[in-house]
């Protein structure tokens, strides 16, 4: 990556920054309509988007994502997911570095120097050789970090599983993405498509998993991204809430379910990063 590139990112991405946290934070505000507020008051409109994704799942992604992993070899799938990852470390050091979290960031910038440089632009993960881990963060956690709560659950078309927060900090997570420097070109499609069949390929078995023990595929899934991105957000060290009186009990039962945010007092304080990809605080 250029510097010229990194610089023109960086300016995109601080513009956009503040916009979409400025917007995000009076969307989540308005969703969440109240203290107590169930998270998920649009499950009937939901389910509608959570089927349609399913069909789209059984029809295109899921048979493709099969073909290519019959005729892709394994060595070479690695290598497409490292590429793209070595993009999310670049990423994750930012937004660590927003969130004050400096060694994990710092961290980050080692594993993105270390892989461009020996392991081919990122086809070679020889910073995980070198003991360095991924520290994933995106910016989504990064507005939680500064109070911003997860608001309703949503099911976003063909990307799945989302809240008003983390759909709001879709559009910059995108700019720090490869098909974002290719704007309008085929290159940009063909990465596109790449990292969603790829990312559909490493699911399989896990998506077999939930279709043999889910009795309801769709609170599985919710609650499991719910549950994950609360965990993401707080690093794995999720505060316990004690239990309030009966008087402001619907508050706190928000401040819990990661639907309100926690007054500044009661922020926690910054634990150790947590590896991991992208859901709800």
């Amino acid at each position: 990556m250029s510097g010229r590139s990194l610089c023109g990112l960086a300016s995109r991405l601080a513009v956009a920054a503040v916009a979409i946290a400025l917007a995000g934070c009076t969307t989540i505000d308005a969703a969440r309509g109240g203290p107590g507020q169930r998270l998920d008051p649009w499950e009937k409109w939901n389910r509608k988007v959570f089927n349609f994704n399913e069909d789209v799942d059984r029809a295109v992604l899921k048979p493709v994502a099969t073909t290519f992993t019959d005729v892709v070899p394994q060595p070479v799938r690695r290598s497409v997911g490292n590429f793209f990852s070595n993009f999310a470390d670049a990423w994750s050091a930012i937004n660590n570095m927003l969130q004050g979290k400096f060694e994990a960031g710092f961290e980050d910038v080692t594993r993105v120097g270390a892989n461009t440089v020996f392991g081919l632009f990122g086809i070679l993960d020889v910073a995980s050789e070198m003991g360095l881990e991924h520290h994933y963060e995106d910016f989504g956690q990064t507005l939680g970090r500064y109070g911003v709560g997860a608001g309703a659950y949503v099911v976003l078309p063909i990307l799945g599983p989302s809240s008003v927060r983390d759909a709001a900090a879709i559009p910059v997570d995108r700019l720090a993405s490869p098909p974002a420097f290719f704007n309008g070109t085929r290159t940009q499609i063909g990465l596109t498509a790449l990292q969603i069949v790829n990312t559909r390929a490493g699911l399989l078995g896990a998506t077999r998993v939930i279709d043999d023990i889910a009795l309801d595929k769709y609170t599985f899934v919710r609650d499991a991204y719910l549950q994950r991105r609360r965990s993401l957000v707080f690093d794995g060290d999720v505060p316990e809430t004690p239990a309030p009186p009966a008087d402001v009990a619907p508050d706190a039962a928000g401040v819990a379910a990661g639907n309100q945010a926690a007054p500044a007092a009661a922020a926690p304080a910054s634990g150790p990063a947590s590896a991991g990809s992208a859901p709800a605080r």
